[in-house]
């Protein structure tokens, strides 16, 4: 059995997945979660600036999203045991 993810790694997961913009399809497969799931943590990513829906109705990491992937990421260099 697999490590659980944090609520911050699948937001992480989210917005890896939208860099380049993605519909919630995608974003579903990509992040390993389901419909009824994502839709809370899309509508957070929204309200917290780190996700948008642009004009062609795909969700879009914004830069402040883009920087809180690289943050996290930085933060969790000492831990990568791989």
């Amino acid at each position: 059995m697999g490590v659980r993810r944090t609520s911050v790694d699948v937001n992480v997961d989210i917005l890896e997945s939208a860099l380049n913009g993605a519909n919630k399809t995608r974003i579903v497969y990509r992040s390993n979660l389901n419909f009824a799931i994502v839709r809370n943590y899309l509508d957070n990513l929204i309200k917290s600036g780190l996700l948008i829906i642009g004009e062609d109705g795909l969700y879009v990491t914004t830069n402040k999203g883009a920087k809180f992937i690289k943050d996290y990421q930085n933060l969790m260099k000492p831990f990568n045991f791989s």
